[in-house]
């Protein structure tokens, strides 16, 4: 513990120079009058920063987990003794850069009602990275009953905090009723026309799909008859997140591939919901996380938990041996969700090719975030010869890559884009479509 002079004090001894030189200016015989008002507020200084209030108890409190975007609330509170309570009374903590852009939060305590020598306050940061992030030093400081001196102590702290992927989405009341009304819930129903077990026979009703028809049974019925189908469920669902360089730039303040390890999340808690097997693969240069497949909501944890581990891989991601890894790995069909992005003509090309090889045996959907800086490019008015040279560039970038969707439609393959807060929801409705259709 030490303590050291507050602005106040620092400003007295300032304002002591100029008159005690004006004094000895006027009469030589007063100049001691400056060194006696410099050495009476050093002595009021220590004799202030000796009678403060000492700290008893110093408690923060921090949860042990958090969502990546989402406030975490901080708390300390203090405990003191002596005479006068501390006057003004103010907290800094370090943090992670995970846990805060920039690695520290400030408290502001106030005394408790119901007791005068208790303080407390709260402090609040957004996460800003996945990972483990550590509490760094705290320190705490107040004034004594003078106002001259701060008291100051230090506390190193040995709490982290584990940062998870934001599944807010999926806490929410629309999915919840969404989920409590879904055809996939957890009693079988019957599809007519649509599906992929066969159930049953049934009277051909309109609006029902004239493909499910069963013309020889309704000829020897001399009525109408369709197929009658069960959606079918343990179907494998794979979702396949690029974490390379191109994912790792920050989109609304967070980076790409956190939008879509959230999008990812909310869409397997309907897929684990729905009784599907479900499973999780990330890559950048070669392949990194690969989970076995999982079912039953009771695993959601476990994929957000897995998910959490996917780092931020600041390298080009190798399409080519990412899927056919992937590829080798998978024994039956199944619903491949390919979540990238892509800025390089080549490893568009390669990207595409490596998907041509998957859609011979999977069904294969890409996911792609809108880039709302290069709209925002495009669409503000230019000022300079500069700023239309940017236009035309990010006009550029958005052209290569809707020709690369467009060349992934023309092969098969089915691509939802769209705005971060969006994706999530399309991804699902995309999902639930392929169920109904019974492509799997």
């Amino acid at each position: 513990m030490n303590f050291y002079p507050t602005g106040r004090a620092i400003w007295l001894f300032a304002l002591g120079a100029p008159i005690a030189a004006v004094l000895a200016a006027i009469m030589p015989s007063l100049w001691a009058i400056g060194a006696a008002w410099a050495a009476m507020l050093l002595l009021l200084l220590i004799l202030d920063g000796m009678v403060a209030a000492r700290a008893n108890e110093v408690r923060l409190s921090v949860a042990g987990r958090a969502e990546i975007g989402a406030p975490l609330v901080l708390g300390l509170e203090a405990n003191f003794s002596g005479m006068l309570a501390p006057r003004k009374l103010c907290g800094n903590l370090g943090l992670d850069t995970r846990l805060a852009e920039d690695g520290t939060v400030v408290f502001s305590l106030e005394r408790r009602v119901a007791d005068d020598d208790v303080f407390s306050g709260q402090a609040t940061t957004v996460p800003a990275r996945r990972g483990t992030g550590a509490i760094g030093k705290l320190w705490l400081r107040w004034t004594g009953p003078l106002g001259l001196a701060w008291r100051q102590i230090q506390k190193q702290s040995s709490q982290s905090v584990a940062v998870m992927p934001n599944i807010s989405a999926v806490r929410s009341p629309t999915l919840q009723m969404f989920l409590r009304d879904s055809v996939f819930g957890l009693l079988a129903r019957k599809v007519r026309g649509e599906g992929s077990e066969f159930e049953a026979l049934a009277e051909y009703q309109p609006g029902m799909d004239r493909r499910s028809i069963d013309w020889k049974g309704s000829a020897r019925h001399s009525k109408l008859l369709a197929k009658e189908y069960d959606t079918e469920r343990n179907n494998q669902i794979v979702f396949a997140l690029d974490c390379g360089a191109a994912m790792c730039e920050p989109v609304d303040g967070l980076p790409r591939i956190d939008r879509a390890v959230s999008a990812a999340l909310l869409t397997a808690y309907i897929t684990l919901k729905a009784g599907d097997r479900t499973s999780l693969f990330s890559f950048a240069a070669k392949p990194e996380l690969s989970t076995p497949f999982l079912s039953g909501s009771r695993n959601f944890f476990r994929l957000q938990q897995e998910a959490a581990t996917i780092d931020y891989r600041h390298q080009e991601s190798n399409y080519t041996l990412a899927l056919s890894t992937l590829q080798n790995r998978l024994k039956r069909r199944s619903l491949i969700i390919i979540f990238t992005d892509f800025t390089d003509p080549t490893a568009a090309d390669l990207m595409l090719e490596a998907a041509g090889r998957l859609i011979d045996k999977h069904l294969v959907l890409f996911v792609v975030l809108e880039d709302r800086e290069l709209t925002s490019i495009i669409d503000t008015p230019p000022q300079s010869a500069e700023d239309v040279a940017r236009a035309v560039t990010a006009q550029n970038l958005l052209n290569q890559k809707k020709l690369v969707l467009t060349k992934l439609r023309h092969i098969g393959i089915d691509v939802i884009e769209g705005a971060h807060q969006d994706i999530g929801t399309r991804l699902i409705n995309g999902y639930l479509n392929i169920k109904r259709r019974g492509a799997l």
